[in-house]
């Protein structure tokens, strides 16, 4: 019990080091009365945006709430589902709704902060980010805290230890769904807004005006910077603490089964907490010179990461020791293995995305004949780019598993060796506080660069914000890579829990999960389908969206008398509404098809079926998100290696062939990437949920 009581103090470590870090921005000067404005109509349009979206999913909730606790009086699941359901979809929405609060508070200081200094700017921009990551870290531990001490004190607190560890247990996995559902929603909703308004803005002001990024004069250029808060900040918000919850409630569950008890279960949760400290410690080590380049700034950032990592390495060797004494030292290497596999995972997604490697300098070339030679490369070097996180996650697997003391045809070793991937998933997550904080700070640089941009400020200013927005665009590659590694494994060691789950639920199941049982090959292509279908729905809802505003765009600068030459406003409101109703419309359809689908081969095709769904969702989606996410990430950065003197700079054709080519990337990388490492946790958790409904009445068990 000493370990789990980690658990709460970390939790308010995290939140009180936010609670700093906010007040060190706010402190600081918000520019001029021009800066002030142009800040205050982002935050309006974002709080705006995230009112109308909660409220939708207020009701969507209720609705599934309603029929959860109709399912419990039924005897098909604990009656606590239903409200750990609503607790993890609201801390995930207020990590997101915290998150962007402070973004849209932070960008004018940022921008006025890098009028003094480059490391300036990233001081307040990186703190900003800090509020992030340590909020979703410290309200993820808080939450399953509560239910936590609920539990074990109040509910099971006449049984013995090793019967409340199972039940504890099997009843926290299923709290994932409540943050998973509403990460699909915030991240789906706010892809589709800030992807909206960004191509509606660059093709009709960069492209066919011939205007520059964030000029005035552009309709959308509020919206745009509205939809780097809502997506790129509260969706990222919520998606991360979803992934966070996800591997840590997994792991939780595979050590009960693996029969570590008490003990296990506690060992996930501590060492969450041991990687909030290592990241608050790390995060003072980040900071640069002034004439600082691409190269040093990511290895500012690079340095307070590798750092915590190390830390936590060193500390975890003591945790193992503590609580199992010299016999699972192999838990230990598994850790090590997962922190290993992020930071690997995350330094190829930079050497793939950033402009100072030659994979996006090449895709920057590809410009000379063209959009179609930049679009064809750029799909080229993101699907080059899954090959090594696929080795890297296929070894981290192996190597966790046999370490763990996992042998494949011995029931209580396999369990270890599952464990062992689990916490290997928690490892690879343990400083999400200090990662978090060097993705959650990219958005913030955008829109600083924004309001330098539209507040007519000099020219050195918008120099420094670009490079902390190029640096930004990496950092949130990398953020997602290991966002997408590790749903990998927590996925996995999802799969492994249902598998258990029904089990427990019904002790005669006979399972076939060989690839030659139809009901697991169909499951299997099914699920490979999903991620597929998914990107295509998520991408034509970008498309639609981003039709209107550009008509809308193309119709200002047309009617408005005296638009292009800056003596008439645009009407920046009528982009920002545009945005919202398109993404609150076009949400619903993919977040549902994640509770259907699974509910469907369940009753079809079994738990063999589900089974070889879940395993097909993994495979699939785990590459298609990182080709996605890492080519949307290079076309945007190859653009800006254009923008800063390369290959003819601004206004050439080779800058006009790049923005088409960014454009494409853009609802890749923010929109239809980040949201199927979601989507496929989900289907996990939604299947655990209702594991009792497809058990009991499966046509095919």
């Amino acid at each position: 019990m000493d370990l789990i009581l980690l658990m709460p103090v970390g939790a308010a470590a995290a939140l009180l080091f936010a609670y700093y870090r906010a007040k060190q921005v706010l402190r600081e000067s918000e520019g001029n009365e021009l800066m002030q404005k142009i800040a205050a109509a982002i935050r309006q349009g974002a709080n705006a945006y995230l009112k109308r979206q909660y409220s939708g999913v207020a009701k969507f909730f209720a609705v599934v709430f309603v029929a959860m606790i109709v399912l419990s009086f039924m005897g098909q699941m604990e009656i606590f589902v239903p409200f750990a359901f609503v607790t993890g979809g609201f801390f995930s929405a207020l990590s997101g709704y915290i998150g962007m609060k402070i973004a849209t508070s932070s960008n004018a200081r940022t921008a006025f902060a890098a009028s003094h200094s480059l490391n300036s700017g990233l001081k307040v921009a990186f703190s900003a980010g800090s509020v992030m990551g340590f909020t979703v870290v410290g309200l993820g531990l808080l939450d399953t805290s509560l239910w936590f001490y609920f539990l074990k004190y109040v509910v099971y607190a006449d049984l013995p230890e090793a019967e409340q560890a199972t039940k504890i247990a099997a009843l926290m996995l299923t709290f994932g769904m409540g943050a998973s559902m509403m990460a699909l929603f915030a991240r789906v909703g706010g892809g589709i807004f800030t992807k909206a308004a960004d191509v509606g803005a660059d093709l009709v002001g960069k492209v066919e005006a011939g205007i520059p990024e964030d000029d005035p004069r552009n309709p959308a250029v509020i919206a745009d910077n509205v939809g780097d808060n809502v997506g790129d900040v509260a969706g990222m918000g919520a998606d991360l603490y979803e992934s966070y919850a996800g591997a840590r409630l997994s792991a939780s569950a595979l050590a009960v089964s693996a029969g570590f008890g008490m003990v296990g279960m506690a060992v996930p949760m501590a060492l969450s907490a041991i990687g909030i400290f290592a990241s608050i410690i790390g995060s003072f080590f980040v900071k640069t010179g002034e004439e600082a380049s691409q190269r040093s700034l990511l290895g500012s950032l690079r340095k307070g990461t590798y750092i915590a990592s190390a830390l936590v390495a060193v500390a975890s060797y003591f945790l193992i020791q503590y609580a199992f004494g010299g016999e699972q030292i192999g838990l230990f290497v598994a850790i090590l293995v997962g922190l290993l596999a992020g930071n690997l995972i995350g330094y190829f997604t930079e050497y793939y995305t950033s402009d100072t490697y030659k994979p996006t300098q090449k895709l920057a070339e590809a410009s000379e004949t063209g959009s179609a030679t930049i679009i064809i490369s750029g799909l080229s070097l993101g699907m080059m780019s899954t090959a090594i996180p696929v080795v890297i996650i296929g070894i981290a697997v192996m190597v966790s598993f046999v370490v763990s003391g996992g042998v494949t045809n011995d029931t209580t070793s396999f369990a270890k060796g599952l464990f062992g991937i689990g916490l290997s998933a928690v490892g690879m997550l343990s400083t999400l506080g200090i990662t978090l904080a060097t993705d959650a700070y990219g958005p913030v640089a955008d829109n600083a660069g924004g309001i330098a941009e539209m507040s007519g400020m000099d020219e050195s200013v918008r120099d420094r914000t670009d490079a902390l927005d190029s640096l930004g665009n990496t950092t949130a590659a990398t953020g997602k890579g290991f966002a997408i590694g590790s749903a990998a494994l927590t996925a996995l060691a999802l799969v492994a829990a249902y598998v258990d789950q029904c089990r427990a639920l019904k002790p005669d199941l006979v399972l076939d999960l060989s690839i030659t049982n139809p009901s697991v090959l169909v499951g299997l292509f099914v699920g490979a389908a999903l991620p597929f279908v998914f990107a295509a729905m998520t991408m034509s809802s970008v498309g639609k969206a981003a039709m209107s505003i550009v008509t809308e765009v193309r119709r200002q600068f047309k009617e408005i008398k005296g638009l292009m030459e800056g003596t008439a406003e645009p009407d920046y409101h009528t982009c920002v509404d545009l945005c919202t109703k398109s993404a609150q419309q076009e949400i619903l359809a993919p977040s549902l098809m994640a509770i259907i689908v699974p509910l469907v081969i369940g009753f079809t095709l079994g738990v063999n079926g589900v089974t070889g769904m879940l395993m097909g969702a993994t495979a699939s989606g785990f590459i298609l998100a990182i080709m996605m996410s890492n080519s949307g990430g290079a076309w945007d950065n190859a653009k800006k290696y254009i923008e800063s003197g390369h290959l003819g700079g601004k206004g050439s054709d080779n800058h006009k062939a790049a923005v088409v080519g960014d454009t494409v990337g853009d609802p890749f990388k923010d929109t239809s990437g980040p949201s199927i490492n979601i989507l496929i946790k989900l289907l996990s958790t939604v299947s655990i949920v209702f594991a009792a409904l497809i058990v009991n009445f499966s046509l095919n068990l």
